[in-house]
């Protein structure tokens, strides 16, 4: 017999090893730019998904040769209602990592917010914590948003932290202590024309076999039994199976960040500027009601699932463009 060559996976594929499934609906950020400004400000906000349209807009990317042109590109549409500044918390740093020194919370908490942080009290009080500022490193401002607040089913708010940088820490505390209790809007955290990263839990795709799972090839209809299997798993001896060989698993429902997407468009329902809802409403999600943002490209995850909106990371751009949108196509 001659020699068989085994099914590899897709190059690059391995970046996302293991695949399991996540462990909530809502994404976690892990990492955060910095930013150099004297003025403190909220490195991010969170959304629901829609659905999408399309955009014709006015290429206004130099050097490429479709600069000045119309192109017609896919737009995410996410419904943004404003986020709650419910608290505050505090980060010191030694050897060992980070430590929470303290958490102030606003007066008068909604009760569904209330059972899920589980206090009693208002937590560490806001001039006691104001005390603690020369140990701490690190300012996030504990924030929440309800799936209520765009007409869907979910009563169970989402509470996450958002990173407060610009200036030094009195400055970012102080920021934080005049928010506490109050609503953001997404305008008052990116501008349009910037780019954001996306983090979301991508759509569920349940079991799947390799060649669906890691891209694997097939074996020809004669060579086995099988054809939608890898052909060997490894050596006889030793007898190992490595992490680097394709396995059927699970497929979807992970946790990804998707970089440098662009906010084409920044508006709210109520203005006529433009039209976004579709007859009949989005499939899934319905109509979109208040505060949204068009983001150029796809986001990960499926409709009605929480899109949290982060300050870009890598690539900075010198300058924000805003983009000439012409037309939404539905």
């Amino acid at each position: 017999m001659g020699h068989r060559k085994r099914s590899q996976p897709r190059r690059g594929s391995l970046a996302y090893s293991p695949r399991g499934r996540a462990k909530s609906m809502e994404a976690r950020i892990r990492g955060w730019p910095q930013v150099d400004s004297d003025e403190p400000r909220l490195l991010a906000h969170a959304g629901y998904k829609a659905g999408c349209v399309q955009l014709v807009s006015i290429d206004d990317r130099e050097h490429t040769p479709s600069h000045g042109k119309q192109l017609v590109t896919l737009g995410t549409v996410i419904a943004t209602p404003p986020i709650t500044i419910v608290g505050i918390r505090g980060y010191s740093s030694d050897p060992n990592g980070r430590h929470a020194e303290f958490d102030s919370f606003a007066k008068d908490l909604p009760k569904n917010v209330q059972n899920i942080l589980k206090i009693k009290t208002e937590g560490t009080p806001v001039d006691e914590a104001e005390k603690r500022l020369k140990k701490i490193k690190e300012i996030f401002a504990i924030v929440t948003t309800t799936p209520l607040d765009v007409n869907l089913e979910m009563k169970k708010p989402y509470i996450f932290e958002v990173k407060v940088e610009g200036g030094d820490i009195p400055k970012q505390f102080a920021f934080t202590k005049d928010l506490l209790g109050k609503s953001v809007k997404v305008d008052e955290v990116f501008e349009n024309g910037t780019y954001v990263d996306t983090a979301a839990i991508t759509k569920g795709k349940g079991w799947q076999g390799v060649i669906y799972r890691w891209g694997a090839k097939r074996k020809q209809h004669k060579s086995r039994k099988t054809v939608r299997e890898i052909g060997s798993l490894g050596p006889i001896s030793p007898q190992n199976v490595m992490y680097t060989v394709p396995r059927a698993g699970q497929t979807g429902f992970h946790q990804r960040i998707e970089y440098d997407k662009r906010i084409m468009i920044m508006s709210n329902t109520e203005k006529e500027e433009f039209r976004i809802n579709p007859d009949g409403g989005f499939k899934h999600f319905g109509n979109v009601n208040g505060d949204f943002i068009v983001v150029k490209g796809s986001v990960p995850g499926t409709y009605r699932r929480l899109i949290k909106l982060r300050k870009q990371i890598r690539n900075e751009p010198k300058k924000v463009v805003k983009p000439n949108v012409l037309e939404v196509v539905i």
